[in-house]
């Protein structure tokens, strides 16, 4: 009987163990899980910007946009340089340049003459909005992995050893109105319909 206090201490002890290994497995696998996602969301933002500069550059060919076309094909052309194709974006040495080629690609685009035909416009407008969609994906899909790499205990087993740091991909709001033109301007309040009641 003497021995039944040392058992329960193994066993306690094991049961410690135990508890901490799945502990341990389960963070590996959602750090794993994190940076597939992260990836994951970044492939499908590549593609929606790939997908927006090739409407871009098809809308200035047919309204004889020269500048447009320009900054639609550097777009297409960093998109394609990105990390020898790597889908990761902000991964390789051309992520600064990709950016500021996204960023010149929406400011052409919203610099169109409002006279721009809506049926023609319509796939750039939904390129854009898509690509609006993705971005926010890949912020929160990159924001999760940097939190859940960054914890102690991941930092001091390596888990994150494996997988490269993603890091934001800062572009511009790639919304567009239906006009193409620049969001509309907020009213001052000299500029604002009165709302005082009509004398009778």
């Amino acid at each position: 009987m003497t021995t039944m206090p040392g058992m329960w201490w193994w066993v306690g002890a094991a049961v410690v163990v135990s508890l901490l290994a799945a502990y341990l497995i389960w963070t590996d696998r959602r750090v794993e899980r994190l940076h597939a996602r992260a990836t994951s969301a970044a492939a499908a933002l590549d593609a929606h910007l790939l997908r927006r500069a090739a409407a871009a550059a098809v809308l200035a060919e047919q309204m004889d946009a020269v500048e447009l076309y320009a900054a639609a094909r550097i777009a297409l052309d960093a998109g394609s340089r990105l990390d020898g194709g790597d889908p990761r974006l902000g991964a390789g040495a051309d992520s600064g340049e990709r950016e500021a080629a996204e960023n010149d690609l929406t400011r052409q685009l919203r610099r169109l003459a409002p006279s721009a035909d809506l049926a023609t416009a319509e796939p750039v407008v939904a390129a854009s909005r898509r690509v609006a969609l993705a971005r926010q994906v890949y912020t929160d899909s990159v924001r999760d992995a940097l939190i859940n790499r960054d914890r102690p205990l991941v930092r001091v087993f390596g888990m994150a050893r494996g997988h490269d740091r993603p890091r934001y991909f800062d572009i511009d709001e790639p919304t567009l109105t239906p006009s193409l033109t620049e969001p509309p301007r907020q009213l001052t309040p000299r500029e604002a319909p009165s709302s005082s009641p009509v004398k009778g």
